[in-house]
């Protein structure tokens, strides 16, 4: 795996991943009372599984470790067997003490400083600046577009593509923020040719004390329609 020219044509992984961000609402979190999943467990396990793991070890990862599922549950959710959900996980579990993936291994600010970071994003984002946004990035900022191959590294060439970004959908948007795996994002709206807003893209951040490290985008109506998003919006 390498990381890609940022004006590169766009490449399809030929799988549809498994793995998607769940919408915070679902997962009680914030919620003392109702609060089901760990906020730095799912972050991580989320991040990790994207940089480590087949689909298959994705899915056990999150289905047993992070949301709780029994092994027979995780089965018939995609379909398998017990022996097979457990291999995966066993799989799952081995690479990522390989890989060194560890919670206490991620420093990262307080759930508010976060969210204040990405509006900080997102307020450039409307603008179009660049030189704005750039400044919000950790050195080694990583974005990713699953199930898409391409990937990209360092403030550079994040700047690069935005640029490409804004030539081909234009500069006029419209962002309304979300929360999804125990992060902070949004969901972009760009002005079409009718004068509606149409929804373009979600987008989940991580956010360390060097800056935004990591921005994951999504463009699949499934993950649209689990964050109940409008396809189109006339403000």
């Amino acid at each position: 795996m390498y990381a890609s020219d940022p004006l590169r044509s766009f490449v399809h992984g030929g799988e549809v991943t498994w793995l998607q961000p769940m919408p915070d609402a679902l997962l009680h979190l914030g919620d003392p009372a109702g609060a089901a999943v760990d906020r730095g467990s799912l972050r991580l396990a989320f991040v990790a599984a994207l940089q480590h793991l087949s689909a298959r070890q994705r899915a056990a990862l999150i289905l047993r470790e992070v949301l709780a599922f029994s092994a027979a549950e995780t089965a018939d959710v995609l379909g398998t067997s017990v022996a097979s959900v457990n291999s995966s996980l066993q799989r799952a579990r081995a690479r990522l003490n390989d890989a060194g993936v560890r919670e206490d291994s991620v420093a990262e600010p307080a759930q508010a400083e976060q969210r204040a970071c990405v509006e900080r994003y997102m307020k450039a984002f409307e603008k179009a600046d660049i030189e704005g946004i750039k400044k919000l990035l950790a050195d080694d900022v990583l974005m990713e577009m699953p199930p898409m191959l391409n990937w990209f590294v360092g403030r550079d060439d994040y700047a690069r593509f935005m640029g490409w970004v804004f030539a081909k959908a234009g500069s006029s948007w419209r962002l309304d923020p979300i929360a999804a795996n125990g992060q902070p994002g949004f969901a972009a709206y760009r002005r079409g040719d009718s004068g509606a807003f149409e929804l373009h893209t979600l987008q989940v951040f991580t956010v360390t004390d060097a800056g935004i490290s990591r921005t994951t985008v999504f463009q699949d109506i499934e993950v649209f329609a689990a964050f109940g998003l409008d396809t189109k919006s006339e403000s």
